[in-house]
């Protein structure tokens, strides 16, 4: 790459690191392609979370219609069986990880994302699936920055 030379937007990352991220990246895959009501994405939360799986469930049904609302554009989902992400889940991955600490940041990422600047109602969206995560021990914001 050249100097100066930003890196293609369509080039597949790394996946997240960190049980919380890889969970919220899996679950958004299964309601992107399966519906909110997923019975596979609602398993993964339940063994992650246990009796408290409803909240961050809730939570992640309302974010995945929120941005499917708002969005102008396609946002490129991979498949769950995928060991890369797509740019679009890089840009979401970075969204919620920077939501609580960074909400300037994430809202520039979150309109990104959905390609117009009405993105505050997904960005608070975002907020409260990262603040359920982490009250429940399974913080989203170990990957922000990386």
């Amino acid at each position: 790459m050249a100097h100066g030379e930003s890196p293609s937007l369509d080039q597949p990352r790394p996946l997240p690191g960190g049980y919380g991220t890889r969970l919220f990246l899996y679950v958004m895959r299964r309601m992107a392609t399966a519906g909110v009501n997923d019975a596979h994405a609602a398993n993964a939360m339940l063994g992650a979370f246990g009796r408290s799986y409803r909240r961050p469930l809730v939570l992640m049904r309302a974010m995945m219609l929120e941005l499917a609302r708002t969005s102008s554009r396609r946002i490129l989902i991979a498949p769950c069986c995928c060991s890369r992400m797509t740019s679009d889940e890089a840009l979401m991955i970075q969204a919620i990880g920077s939501a609580l600490r960074r909400p300037r940041s994430a809202y520039d990422d979150v309109a990104a994302l959905l390609g117009n600047d009405h993105a505050l109602g997904a960005l608070t969206c975002l907020q409260a699936v990262a603040q359920a995560h982490r009250d429940l021990g399974r913080p989203l914001d170990l990957y922000a920055g990386g």
